[in-house]
Formats: structure tokens, sequence, C-alpha cells
């Protein structure tokens, strides 16, 4: 499973686009049947798939040793495939009223992810990109400063921001 020529790995985080193609077309069945194994919908695997290829095409450059690129996908894989209510939610503050958590329970799954990819879409670029990194890439909070040249205050402050816009969107989009 997984398993990609370490010359084309190596050719690939260093920048090269065919090399990167070629790992990405590698890697695209396995992630599938993964993909297949670990989402309960069925209908996730493909944008599952797609999203585990993108995030390796944004990130192959900072994987330091091939033989760990298996483990790496699939860790990503599984996240993916987990609903996203609990990585956004994950470390978050309590629920603030009993009716919102009620609620959110009798939710169906796919309406629930319908509901926090539209929350996500309303958030202004500045704090989607920081959900984004902290809760989808799984980054820590000095990670996303890096990547976003700001402080780790300035990080915390956009994340904790960026979730109290989404869930207003999320309070919100229950009423109308």
């Amino acid at each position: 499973m997984i398993a990609v020529d370490a010359r084309v790995f190596e050719a690939a985080q260093a920048g090269d686009p065919g090399a990167l193609e070629q790992v990405l077309r590698q890697l695209q069945p396995d992630i599938r049947r993964y993909a297949r194994r670990q989402c309960h919908r069925s209908s996730a695997v493909e944008d599952v798939v797609q999203e585990a290829l993108i995030v390796l095409y944004r990130r192959v450059g900072t994987l330091r040793d091939p033989l760990a690129l298996a483990a790496w996908m699939l860790r990503m894989v599984t996240r993916l495939c987990m609903l996203p209510v609990l990585r956004l939610m994950r470390g978050t503050e309590a629920l603030s009223e009993r009716h919102e958590a009620e609620h959110l329970a009798r939710v169906p799954p796919d309406e629930l992810r319908i509901d926090l990819v539209r929350a996500l879409e309303s958030l202004p670029e500045i704090y989607r990109e920081v959900i984004l990194l902290r809760d989808m890439e799984q980054l820590t909070i000095g990670e996303v400063a890096d990547r976003l040249g700001i402080t780790r205050e300035a990080a915390k402050s956009r994340i904790q921001r960026g979730r109290a816009l989404m869930r207003e969107y999320l309070a919100g989009s229950r009423r109308g």
C-alpha cells in the first residue's frame, strides 16, 4: 500500500511539477481504497480523496521521510472522514446553551456537514484560513502563526473569532 519511489518523491518535494503529479497519481488509488474503509458515507469518499490530495500537494515539501508518507496519509484520511463538527469544535468551549446541543444531536450528519461548509464559506478569508489550518490540517498554534507570518497571539485570536463567527452562523441558520 501507499509507496512512492524515493527519487520521484524527492523531486516532488523540490518542486518538480511532473514528479508531484506522478506522486499524486500513484497515491490516489490507495487513498481512495482507504477512504472507502474509513468514511461512513460513501458519498464523502471522493471529497475526502480530493481533499487529501490537495493537502499532500500543499505540504509535500514539509514531509521529511517518504517512508512516513503512508502513515501520514492514513491519519489524514481518517481525520477527513470524521464528522466536521468534531474537528471544528475540538478543543473549543462547550456549547453555550443546552438547546444548541439538543438541536445538533437531532440534525442528520449530512445536513450538519452542509451547514458547516456554508459556515466556513461565510467566514472572511482571514478567519477561514486559520480555521482550516488549525482544525482541518491539524497544525499547532505555532505552526499556524508561522505559516501566516503572524504572532501566536494573533493566531489564537483569529481562531477564537472564526469559531465564534461559525457558531453565530450556525445558530442563525437554525432559526431561519
